[in-house]
């Protein structure tokens, strides 16, 4: 009878630490940075109205559903490019920014300024509502 509370018991807790992640996965974060990405840094120009950042990795699944995803909004809003970092290659942006998973997006006002925040993927809607408050 103990194991089988201890089964109920871990079973119950795997399904709240599932659904924490899953809650929070993809979501964006209020984030105002001191400091600033240019165009050197991102190796590509920056949007005129906002830059959507893409940091991805090759092992990365989930990251080409995101660069599908980012072109797609940034063809349907105007002003607004689209950078896609290779975290491995770019180790020290990783270190800058305290990326800990890909794919991570965040959205860059026009100075350049990080003003959202997201791990995991993200959905349209969260996209435009991230760039709609840049």
């Amino acid at each position: 009878m103990t194991g089988f509370i201890v089964l109920i018991a871990a079973l119950v807790f795997a399904a709240c630490v599932a659904w924490g992640i899953r809650s929070y996965n993809g979501r964006f974060n209020s984030r105002s940075s001191v400091d600033a990405l240019t165009a050197d840094d991102l190796g590509g120009p920056l949007g005129e109205r906002a830059t959507l950042i893409h940091f991805s990795s090759a092992f990365c699944a989930p990251c080409r559903t995101t660069r599908i995803l980012l072109e797609d909004v940034a063809d349907r809003v105007n002003g607004v490019a689209v950078v896609e970092i290779d975290a491995e290659s770019h180790l020290e942006l990783v270190r800058r920014f305290d990326v800990m998973r890909t794919p991570t997006v965040m959205v860059l006002d026009p100075r350049g300024a990080v003003v959202r925040r997201a791990s995991g993927l993200p959905r349209r809607d969260q996209v435009l509502a991230a760039l709609a408050a840049a």
